[in-house]
């Protein structure tokens, strides 16, 4: 009797063998798909934040263009930045002042 036993837990050994194969084939395989698009979503999240770098900085830039245009604006609304300015870049005089030209 002790023969016709051990036939049959040789195959189930066999089966359970077969068995821990396929599912270590299936673990493996998933290990390597999961491994694959971890690597694929680390590579997005780079060029994702490259962009959002990039984004920032056209932020940064526009806010600061947008401060110093509102600068310029309230110095444009201010009487005496104005008649600096005339005076400066197109030579005008207040009433009485004369314009002194050096001469080479």
């Amino acid at each position: 009797m002790t023969t016709a036993t051990q036939p049959n837990t040789n195959v189930r050994q066999a089966g359970t063998k077969r068995r821990l194969k396929i599912w270590f084939c299936i673990v493996a395989l998933f290990m390597a798909w999961s491994t694959f698009k971890m690597v694929s979503q680390v590579g997005q999240q780079v060029e994702a934040n490259k962009k959002l770098a990039a984004v920032q900085s056209q932020i940064n830039d526009a806010t600061k263009q947008v401060n110093d245009l509102k600068l310029q604006v309230e110095r444009l609304n201010d009487k005496e930045y104005i008649g600096q300015k005339a005076q400066k870049d197109l030579g005008m005089l207040n009433q009485g002042e004369k314009q002194i030209i050096p001469v080479r």
